[in-house]
């Protein structure tokens, strides 16, 4: 079957300040819990703020680190989800499930891609 990665982009800056509320938790807990149920979850899990992070870029032969925040970015990943569905249809209905039970003040973006297998 084939793998699927969820990536989850936000904007740092207009992103709730306390955090997903404690019902948002509830509700991706519960649907968390549903997908791994169903077997097709095969892991998840929200990054640390840009602040934390570090960015590698090659161009040109030449290698430049950056440590974050990376204030040129206007969205970031904030998050990521690996999984396993009998094809992309079903992975799509996952995704859509799990971008819906966000709440209003939440301006994300979700980018659904299958995983190359060699």
């Amino acid at each position: 079957m084939p793998r699927y990665l969820s990536t989850v982009s936000v904007n740092e800056k207009n992103a709730p300040a306390g955090g997903p509320s404690p019902e948002l938790m509830r509700r991706m807990g519960e649907l968390i819990e549903e997908m791994t149920k169903a077997g097709v979850l095969l892991d998840t899990a929200g990054l640390t703020p840009s602040a934390q992070g570090v960015r590698f870029r090659q161009s040109g032969g030449r290698l430049s680190v950056t440590d974050g925040p990376f204030t040129e970015a206007k969205e970031v990943i904030g998050g990521y989800a690996i999984v396993q569905a009998k094809d992309k249809e079903q992975a799509i209905e996952w995704t859509r499930r799990f971008v819906e039970i966000h709440e209003d003040e939440f301006d994300i973006t979700v980018e659904l891609r299958e995983i190359a297998e060699p």
